[in-house]
């Protein structure tokens, strides 16, 4: 007992009764009759109005003024956390290396790396010549070029063959869209290349003149063709070298990393296809490798005298064949690692003597170093009980050094590299943690709880140590559960300001990810979608049976498809959460995915399905959080998104806030906060994001009563 008062005191908070919300009433949005009428049924959607900023209507500057008052409203009901989030934001940032460097990688005779000052936002894009302690050379100060820009992001860097051009792209209104820029440097000059509404994603030809980029549609955002053009030559004379049919499907454009050749990819989340070309003939055509089939997806690898390709043709959890480099069509296919039924096959890196084979068992990832001439294989080795392990920085063909990263949710993210040969490993660099951070202070775990229909979800957790398992720690429980996207237990700094404060941190691992597998996905997708929603209230169930939380304490958190999530899960079981924490959230599922005019919806019909069909329609309408609000005891909200959003428009949790409010029976309150310069993935420098989770935390702490 009196151990854990000791630890209770160390912590340096103080509980007490949650805080009373001032007596200020929310924003009162319009209701304007909108009828929908499908599938011989008509709705009503008072709240239609909202998208006019996104449509360009005449109701623009309502909606307009409409956010400013909402968040005119949060900071008026979170004023009393002013000062705790300023505290919380500098000691966030406190634990921030603000003068760092990345892991140089080298690349055809240059270290390339990227450093950040003191002080400063953003980065500087810098190379050395053969030697680490050759004068740097500063390619780009993104520091520098972000100056008057509220929002500013550069990517995309692509240096070509012979060294001496570099391709970028610039998104300075938070859309994803971006433009591209060239700057030679051997003078210094940068020029626009006359391209917009791009990916940000080139491909250089060896040719040293001529690239290709994805072109996006400016209204729906949809990729749509891939272009070749030659560098300081009007855009106008561009070429079409592939124009994508198919509204479902991303294309995109990249070079191999044995730089022979130039590859297009076509895919949706069931069915891909795959083009490729002689990087050195950037005049030429490119060749189908297979025509896509139905249901089968497929990616390519090319080596110095075959094609490997990883497949999920007759094969759920994907194989790894191969062809020779003349005949790539299916019949030609050998297997070279068979399917199976437990293990999910990620990627490939090749190299000239290895293969690195990126695999998923039981939820938890892992890497296979198969060695191409002998076919011996090794497996790395982790001890920790839930972690991520995956490649990176491997951009060498000839060598036998595989670089790759390990994070667990007590050990910072880590770069090592091993000699795939001798087995030497060495710790290149660990992201350091600035202040008192002691990872042997904090305990992870990883639970299995089991749903409904005895499926057992995985489940991983961070706590302080000397937590009692009392029912009475706040606990946040965070998911995703879409498009096959696995919620890997990663480290956060800023999660440790939560951890401090008593709180539990839990990852529910649910069906719609792909941590048990593809089937794990299927099993979350499209007409099995519920299973997505059931699963987390389940381990929120199981989180309270084990007294690491009670539903006093309980928090549910989630972003994008997990805002659809949480926004599920709020109707569905409003009593077992003390709040919610939706960001971004995509929550008005049926009259999204039937406006194709909203960016990227019909790319969307295989997760969610298209609601023209009517089972789908009725199947979406069933679990779509604006659609199945009505009246009861909602918890306390705190609904977040940005204006220029291109993922998930404004206007859905907008419009979904006011509903809530119309239907909320319950005292409880409901906050909606809209960032009017940014867009999906929040601010762009390295401290102003820090803002967005000072509030999230500040929020958090009130309802618990913690006010330092």
């Amino acid at each position: 007992m009196k151990y854990s008062i000791l630890i209770l005191f160390s912590f340096n908070f103080i509980f007490m009764n949650a805080q009373k919300w001032p007596d200020i009433v929310a924003p009162d949005a319009q209701q304007k009759e909108h009828i929908r009428d499908i599938h011989g049924e008509k709705v009503n959607d008072p709240y239609y109005w909202m998208n006019a900023f996104f449509k360009k209507t005449k109701d623009s500057t309502e909606i307009i003024d409409y956010l400013n008052q909402e968040n005119s409203y949060v900071d008026q009901m979170m004023a009393d956390t002013d000062k705790f989030q300023e505290e919380l934001f500098n000691e966030m940032k406190s634990r921030i290396k603000e003068k760092d460097e990345s892991v140089p990688m080298f690349v055809d005779g240059y270290y390339y790396y990227t450093r950040t000052d003191d002080g400063k936002q953003y980065f500087k894009y810098c190379r050395k010549k053969g030697s680490l302690d050759a004068p740097e050379e500063v390619l780009l100060d993104i520091d520098e070029m972000a100056e008057g820009h509220s929002y500013y992001s550069a990517r995309g860097f692509n240096i070509s063959p012979n060294n001496n051009l570099l391709l970028f792209a610039v998104d300075n209104v938070s859309r994803r869209q971006y433009k591209l820029y060239l700057k030679d440097l051997t003078t210094g000059e940068v020029t626009y290349q006359g391209i917009e509404n791009t990916s940000g994603g080139t491909a250089w030809a060896n040719d040293n003149k001529t690239f290709f980029y994805t072109a996006n549609n400016p209204e729906t955002l949809l990729s749509e063709k891939i272009m070749r053009h030659e560098i300081n030559t009007d855009v106008k004379n561009d070429v079409v070298v592939y124009k994508e049919e198919d509204n479902t499907n991303y294309i995109g454009v990249y070079k191999s990393k044995n730089q022979q050749y130039l590859m297009i990819y076509s895919s949706s989340t069931t069915s891909s296809e795959e083009r490729f070309l002689d990087a050195n003939l950037p005049l030429g055509e490119f060749k189908v490798f297979q025509p896509r089939m139905k249901d089968v997806l497929y990616s390519i690898v090319p080596l110095e005298d075959r094609f490997l390709i990883l497949t999920n043709k007759d094969a759920l959890n994907f194989k790894l064949m191969e062809c020779p480099l003349h005949a790539t069509e299916i019949e030609n296919w050998t297997e070279v690692i068979p399917h199976r039924e437990d293990v999910l096959i990620e990627g490939v890196d090749e190299f000239n003597r290895y293969l690195v084979i990126t695999e998923r068992f039981n939820g938890l990832t892992r890497l296979i170093i198969k060695n191409r001439e002998t076919g011996q294989e090794k497996k790395l080795q982790f001890d920790e009980p839930t972690y991520v392990v995956y490649p990176t920085g491997n951009a060498e063909y000839f060598t036998d050094n595989l670089r790759f990263a390990y994070i667990s949710m007590v050990t910072p993210a880590s770069i090592y590299e091993e000699n795939m040969q001798t087995g030497v490993r060495t710790l290149m660099k660990q992201q350091i943690v600035l202040g008192d951070f002691d990872k042997t202070n904090y305990v992870s775990e990883r639970l299995f709880a089991t749903a409904k229909d005895g499926t057992q979800i995985p489940i991983s957790l961070v706590y302080k140590k000397g937590l009692k398992k009392d029912g009475k720690n706040p606990l946040v429980l965070y998911g995703y559960g879409s498009y096959g996207s696995s919620m890997d237990a990663t480290f956060s700094t800023t999660r440790l300001s939560l951890l401090d404060r008593g709180f539990v941190f839990a990852i529910a691992h649910i069906r719609g990810g792909e941590e048990m597998g593809r089937k794990w996905y299927e099993d979350g997708k499209l007409m099995k979608k519920i299973n997505t929603f059931t699963d987390f209230i389940d381990c929120g169930e199981f989180l309270i049976k084990e007294n690491f939380t009670s539903k006093e304490h309980l928090y549910a958190q989630g972003g994008s498809a997990g805002g659809l999530l949480v926004g599920a899960i709020a109707n569905m079981r409003p009593d077992l959460w003390n709040g919610i924490i939706a960001q971004v959230p995509f929550v008005d599922v049926v009259n999204t995915m039937l406006d194709t005019t909203i960016p990227l919806t019909t790319n969307e019909y295989d997760e969610w399905g298209n609601p023209n069909f009517e089972e789908a329609y009725h199947y979406m309408k069933s679990y779509s959080p604006y659609e199945n609000v009505k009246a009861m005891d909602y918890p306390n909200m705190l609904v977040t998104t940005g204006l220029h959003d291109s993922q998930v428009q404004y206007f859905e949790p907008a419009k979904w806030v006011a509903r809530l409010r119309d239907f909320n029976t319950s005292k409880n309150v409901i906050l909606f906060k809209t960032d009017m310069e940014y867009g999906h993935g929040g601010a762009s420098g390295r401290f102003d994001y820090l803002k967005e989770i000072a509030l999230e935390h500040a929020f958090l702490f009130k309802l618990e009563g913690i006010t330092k």
